[in-house]
């Protein structure tokens, strides 16, 4: 079955740099998009950032975009998450998510979420 493991979550101040990965198994790691999102406490999940299966293509949410940046090593099934110039408004439990299409698609959920790592940003 497919399995997503998320690492790399921690306490860092504002301004620095966090970077998270996703260990996935159990699928065909290349032919699937892969994305992240994120829900804060009291706030509903919200996407962040998405890659295509090839890697290609990459999507962020405008509040990220210019400071995260996805990346995917499909030789070892493992999706990464950038984060630099943190802010605490990017506090939050970061999950990884594969979608069932080759691409992102907006709109589209993932079909499989990792259990998620938490990030917090201190001021």
């Amino acid at each position: 079955q497919v399995q997503l493991v998320e690492s790399g979550g921690g306490l860092v101040q504002a301004g620095g740099s966090l970077r998270l990965s996703c260990a996935a198994s159990g699928h065909t790691f290349s032919s699937y998009a892969m994305g992240w999102f994120r829900q804060a406490p009291g706030k509903e999940r919200e996407f962040v950032a998405a890659i295509s299966g090839s890697g290609v293509n990459t999507y962020y949410t405008d509040s990220v975009n210019g400071r995260f940046t996805i990346s995917r090593d499909n030789a070892k099934n493992t999706v990464f998450l950038q984060m630099n110039s943190l802010k605490p408004e990017d506090t939050a439990v970061y999950y990884c998510g594969k979608y069932l299409t080759r691409d992102y698609h907006s709109g589209y959920l993932p079909g499989y979420w990792g259990q998620g790592t938490q990030v917090t940003v201190s001021s």
